[in-house]
């Protein structure tokens, strides 16, 4: 029994100062407790937050903690908040009502007593019951305790609620009144202007909301309220309508403003709604016929419209003038009406007449919808006009677009998709013609005698730059997208007078005049352009025609037109233009527009690469390979080599153009420094084929070029050019093999400078340049060579070389030095002396093995003579010393 420690006494229950022993484990002392009792303080806090006001109190009663619960802000700060008495600017009126029922309010009741264990703490420590608590319940369910607790902040939430629950409790009793006398009995509480009845049946609405519930019987009383307030909104709708007849302005003001006022906030508002209905224009669809916008012909003329929209906006602009002067800026029913007047009346139009314009064609339906849109814009400029009539109307621009673009939603869909489709289709059609005029071409031989722009003048470059400013003003003429008058076919172009014309005439494809395609030029006179001149060039370049006015192919000598690329462009331009007409739509549309404007510019690329740049250069090569120098009787002048260097200048130009609309009408839509947006990465796309199509081209051209180049000197070299009889003078001139066989490169390489880019210049130097060097090589080795006729292989090797050097391609410069210090092997008289310069193997700068140059020294003339002592000398070889027959 001595192992046992004596049990001591435990106090089961401890003073009501020590809750803190008490309190279950994980909690906290009463300075920041997470639980009250074995609820989490959040807990209680949210109860309390949706508790009905009645019964707070009950709940509050059930320890100290809750009832220092019920006092915190937070719990205040919802129900004052539910009043708005502050966002609505209520104070004023909380005051006056407070005035009225001031000798209502000075009655007390005294506070019945009740012992103090009834609040106790979370587990009841009666040890201190003999004291006791006087609480008071006034008509606001608070409580005070002795020793008195201090009051809340006049400022807290629980304050402020205090004194508007006291005060607004006394106005209902009236509330249980039969509905119909409802107002009369409130009689003596609303005997004030209509603007400030207004505010108070507002509040005490407010005050019977479900977020309050202040009283027992507040679903009742709401409803008597809410029938009540019908009633004074009926009245006011009444005088609403009697000033609006008279024309009353000041009445319809108050009004509105007393009805607005009293609106809860539920369901549309009346007032607005009703007076918008009554407005005539909205029963005046009858007198317009939205197919008066077509002509007989099936063309646009949009002047019935514009006499619609004119009519439809001076209603617009009077009536919502009014409604912004007479209705609150909050009520928004300036843009209530707008867009009644923008879905009823004008999308109403709108509907039959992009119905009858897509049975007439795609062209027309296109065409309809983007002038359509544009007209209906002109509702934008209204709103924002009468929204000036008052200061704080409230109404920003992007709200008075939404009217418009709301409205115009549902034709969007199908105009995005067919604008893609038709444009496909265009694209198709202008390719395969062009495809249809050029099938049978590409067999045929090349026609020199046709003349072309850029070869033949005197200035090339001049010449695009003409080419390329011509285009510019082109594209910079204003397109107009509402037709007038004149048609579908001509509105597409403001021309601006003479100057637009003249633009167009340096421009005019003549295939655009009339006939099948409709584009953006007018219909010239054939009076209007010069004959024959598609271009109009400076006074100082002489550029003959590219082809005759009819449009023959055979006197084309080319297999890309610059008329092809400006329809194309173009067309492509014209549904661009459609297309940012609804550039700024905002949302899921306006993603799909700028979708579209890309897709626009994408399908223009493929067409101009894929269609006819690269078929275009694929022909030309072909005729290239095919070319046979020895079956034409013109030496320096290789036809297909001309046919793809003009070629190459017309792609360069087209290329320009490309850009030149790029950067004009695609670049502000799109970020250009974004490497995977899909339009610049089409873009390099097209640059690319451009680039391949050329160097393909140039490979072909270089080995046809070089093949005219070996014939002439094969053809023009005669037999004993380098073996000349020994008693013929020595002319040290190049030969004519020679000069004819430069002044063909110098032509050829003169014509593509300023055409291509430079690398792509200096790649085709200096492959010219090194199968120079292997047609010169075999050419010299398939001669006899005396040493007179040496010098003369000097002349010519020196001549190749000053025109190489003027190439300026350092690397085929040097070669061609190291080839002219090889003709020294044929003018060395001495045997030894010439071995030993062919075993110099530094003489050439590694170029040539000593092996190479021997091959050289066979075609001397005197080799037969030298050969041994060049041998012996060479290798110190000695047949009688070293070769043993065994």
């Amino acid at each position: 029994m001595d192992k046992f420690t004596t049990l001591e006494p435990v106090r089961l229950y401890v003073s009501g100062t020590s809750t803190s022993a008490r309190a279950p484990k994980g909690s906290k002392g009463a300075s920041g407790e997470r639980t009250v009792g074995r609820l989490p303080r959040d807990l209680h806090v949210l109860v309390l937050s949706h508790l009905p006001i009645p019964d707070i109190p009950s709940y509050s009663r059930c320890s100290r903690a809750t009832a220092k619960l019920a006092r915190e802000d937070r719990i205040w700060d919802l129900r004052w908040a539910a009043l708005q008495v502050d966002t609505l600017g209520l104070s004023a009126t909380l005051d006056e009502i407070e005035a009225k029922l001031q000798p209502k309010s000075n009655a007390s009741r005294s506070p019945p007593t009740i012992p103090v264990h009834s609040l106790d703490d979370d587990f009841g420590d009666f040890t201190t019951a003999n004291s006791s608590v006087s609480l008071s319940y006034p008509d606001f369910p608070g409580f005070t305790t002795s020793p008195p607790q201090p009051m809340p902040s006049k400022h807290s939430s629980r304050a402020r609620y205090m004194r508007a629950h006291n005060i607004l409790k006394q106005c209902l009793t009236p509330l249980s009144s039969p509905p119909h006398t409802v107002l009369s009995e409130l009689s003596e509480l609303l005997n004030t202007t209509l603007i400030q009845q207004s505010r108070i049946l507002h509040l005490l609405s407010l005050f019977l909301s479900p977020r309050v519930q202040p009283v027992r019987a507040w679903v009742a009383s709401s409803a008597s309220l809410h029938s009540a307030i019908d009633r004074f909104d009926s009245g006011l709708l009444t005088a609403f309508d009697t000033a609006d007849s008279k024309g009353d302005e000041v009445g319809m003001r108050d009004a509105a403003q007393s009805s607005w006022e009293v609106w809860t906030g539920q369901g549309d508002w009346e007032m607005g709604k009703v007076w918008a209905e009554k407005r005539e224009i909205f029963y005046e669809q009858g007198r317009w016929d939205p197919l008066a916008n077509f002509t007989q012909d099936g063309l646009l003329d949009f002047d019935a419209m514009d006499s619609f929209m004119t009519n439809t906006l001076s209603s617009l602009e009077e009536h919502g003038a009014r409604a912004v002067r007479v209705f609150p800026p909050a009520s928004r029913v300036l843009l209530g009406f707008a867009e009644r007047v923008a879905t009823e009346v004008v999308g109403e139009y709108i509907s039959p007449l992009l119905t009858r314009a897509r049975e007439i064609s795609n062209e027309v339906y296109l065409k309809a919808t983007a002038a359509s849109f544009r007209e209906a814009w002109r509702i934008v400029e209204i709103i924002e006009k009468v929204s000036g009539e008052r200061k704080d109307s409230n109404v920003s621009r992007s709200q008075a677009e939404d009217v418009v673009y709301r409205m115009y939603e549902v034709n969007m869909d199908e105009y995005l998709d067919e604008e893609v489709e038709s444009l496909k289709q265009i694209f198709e059609v202008i390719c395969r013609r062009w495809e249809n005029t050029i099938s049978g071409q590409a067999t045929k031989p090349i026609n020199t005698a046709s003349a072309t722009r850029f070869l033949n003048s005197h200035n090339p470059a001049q010449v695009k730059r003409n080419v390329l400013a011509s285009f510019t003003d082109i594209l910079l003429l204003p397109v107009t997208i509402v037709p007038r008058t004149v048609g579908a076919v001509g509105a597409v172009l403001t021309t601006g007078g003479n100057a637009a014309v003249q633009g167009i005439a340096m421009l005019n494809p003549q295939r655009w005049v009339g006939g099948e395609q409709r584009g953006y030029s007018k219909d010239l006179e054939k009076d209007d352009m010069p004959d024959g001149v598609v271009f109009e060039i400076g006074e100082d370049i002489s550029v003959p025609a590219l082809h005759a006015t009819n449009g023959n192919l055979d006197k084309l000598d080319l297999l890309l037109s610059l008329d092809v690329s400006l329809e194309l462009i173009h067309a492509d331009r014209e549904a661009l233009k459609r297309a940012e007409t609804f550039a700024a739509y905002p949302g899921h549309y306006g993603h799909r527009v700028r979708d579209t404007i890309e897709e626009i510019f994408i399908l223009m690329l493929q067409g101009m690469s894929g269609r006819h740049i690269a078929p275009g250069f694929q022909l030309a090569t072909e005729q290239m390979t095919s070319y046979k120098p020895a079956e034409h009787e013109e030496t320096t002048s290789v036809d297909p080599l001309l046919q793809f260097f003009e070629l190459v200048h017309v792609g360069d130009t087209i290329q320009s153009m490309v850009q030149v609309y790029f950067d004009k009408e695609l670049a502000p839509h799109i970020d250009r420094t974004d490497f995977l947006n899909a339009v610049v990465r089409e873009k390099k796309r097209f640059e690319n084929v451009l680039d391949d199509s050329v160097a393909a081209g140039l490979n072909a051209g270089t080995q046809v070029l070089m093949n005219q180049v070996e014939h002439i000197i094969l053809t023009l070299t005669k037999p004993r050019e380098y073996y000349p009889p020994e008693d013929a003078p020595l002319e040290l001139g190049p030969t004519q093999g020679c000069t004819e066989a430069i002044k063909c490169l110098e032509t050829h390489c003169k014509l593509l400078k300023g055409s291509t880019s430079k690398e792509v210049l200096e790649v085709f130097y200096q492959e010219v340049g090194i199968r120079l060097i292997g047609i010169l090589q075999k050419h010299i080795k398939r001669q006899i060579i005396s040493l007179n006729g040496g010098f003369q292989v000097i002349a010519d090797l020196n001549a190749y070389y000053t025109f190489i050097s003027s190439l300026k391609v350092s690397s085929i410069t040097a070669d061609f030095s190291h080839l002219k210090m090889l003709g020294h092997v044929f003018v060395v008289e001495d045997a030894k002396d010439l071995a030993q310069i062919v075993r110099d193997v530094t003489r050439y700068g590694g170029a040539y093995r000593p092996e190479d140059v021997y091959e050289f020294i066979q075609r001397r003339s005197d080799w037969k003579k030298i050969e041994k002592t060049v041998d012996k000398t060479m290798y110190n070889l000695s047949f009688k010393d070293d070769c043993i027959i065994s």
